[in-house]
């Protein structure tokens, strides 16, 4: 099993380990989402609440549009991000991006007095008046402004994303929540040796 970990670590495709290995792909295909259940459950257990200086966004997974309009959901998948500047991510698949959905994730997930900056979407109107100090940006304007408000890391946490699921060839809807928080978790571990944490994570997770 430390093998197929190290594997796992290293981004190698079930393929790849499976030929690495000489172990059968649909088994290392098994071993990869129970590790990957392994993380996403870490990562849930782990997410404590934000404080600070912290960024919010939303961003779409999955198809094209297909000629709808603003923030459809129709095609795609909506992921709410809330990113402590210069630290960790927190991820949330959302059912919308209204107001009411996004408000509740916010006071759940951030420290009141904390400020937040976000893009000038309407969901985030009256933030303040929930105990914290926020700051917009208008991306049809600028995306740094005279002030230095922006919301560069979020956005680069969302690149980062999807360059990393790009080597994936269609991730079916229903294990779409396992591969985000793998990706969380490498985000929020990019300088950490991920092999021996995930090994450590498996082993907490087996005996659940």
């Amino acid at each position: 099993m430390r093998k197929i970990i190290e594997c796992f670590s290293l981004e190698l495709t079930a393929t790849q380990t499976a030929q690495l290995l000489s172990i059968n792909r649909n088994t290392i295909n098994r071993y990869y989402t129970l590790i990957r259940k392994s993380i996403a459950n870490h990562q849930e257990r782990e997410a404590k609440p934000f404080q600070g200086v912290i960024e919010l966004d939303e961003s779409y997974f999955g198809g094209k549009h297909k000629g709808n309009i603003g923030r459809s959901t129709k095609s795609k998948i909506p992921v709410f991000g809330i990113l402590k500047r210069n630290g960790k991510v927190y991820t949330q698949i959302v059912p919308d991006v209204s107001s009411r959905t996004l408000k509740a994730i916010i006071k759940q997930k951030v420290k009141q007095g904390s400020v937040l900056y976000s893009d000038s979407w309407k969901s985030y109107d009256g933030l303040v008046l929930h105990g914290f100090e926020h700051y917009r940006i208008n991306h049809q304007f600028e995306y740094v402004n005279e002030n230095n408000h922006h919301i560069n890391g979020i956005e680069s946490f969302w690149s980062y994303a999807k360059t990393k699921l790009t080597k994936y060839y269609g991730i079916k809807p229903s294990f779409f929540y396992l591969y985000l928080k793998e990706i969380e978790f490498r985000f929020n571990n990019r300088n950490t040796d991920t092999s021996v944490l995930i090994w450590k994570i498996f082993k907490n997770y087996k005996k659940c």
